[in-house]
């Protein structure tokens, strides 16, 4: 059984609904439906400080994943990751893209749910390829639900 955890600090409780159901819906169609995954919804103040703690990069971002099946030390297989998304990043992404901010919060969260499962655009241009349309295939696939 999926395991989806979503917080929402600064009053973005509204989405936690939609967040729960795409994030649901994407481990089951990636074949990961006993797989245990955390979000948090924030503010930019925050994303900034976590990106700056962890990535050594002094500014604020759209979205941070966190795989707990990368590293030294590994979890368990069961456990996925954590994705940060802030909600006021997504609101202005959202604005400058003519989209809804729910479109966007949930483009995020596939963005940040590949990042867990090995997906890396930042690595190759093939892999940014490949990561952009696994993407469109997960967004697709939900809306289409």
């Amino acid at each position: 059984m999926t395991d989806v955890s979503v917080a929402a600090r600064g009053g973005w409780d509204r989405h936690i609904e939609s967040v729960e159901e795409a994030a649901c819906f994407w481990l089951s169609f990636l074949d990961e439906a006993h797989s245990e995954l955390s979000i948090l919804l924030t503010d930019d103040e925050e994303i900034h400080r976590l990106n700056r703690t962890y990535r050594n990069r002094d500014r604020p971002t759209d979205v941070l994943s966190f795989s707990q099946r990368e590293g030294e030390f590994p979890g368990p297989a069961v456990v996925l990751g954590d994705v940060v998304i802030p909600i006021e990043a997504a609101k202005r992404q959202a604005r400058e893209r003519g989209r809804s901010l729910e479109g966007e919060i949930v483009e995020l969260l596939a963005h940040g749910v590949l990042h867990l499962l090995g997906y890396d655009h930042e690595i190759s241009p093939a892999e940014h390829d490949r990561h952009l349309g696994k993407q469109a295939e997960l967004l697709a696939a939900f809306a289409a639900r």
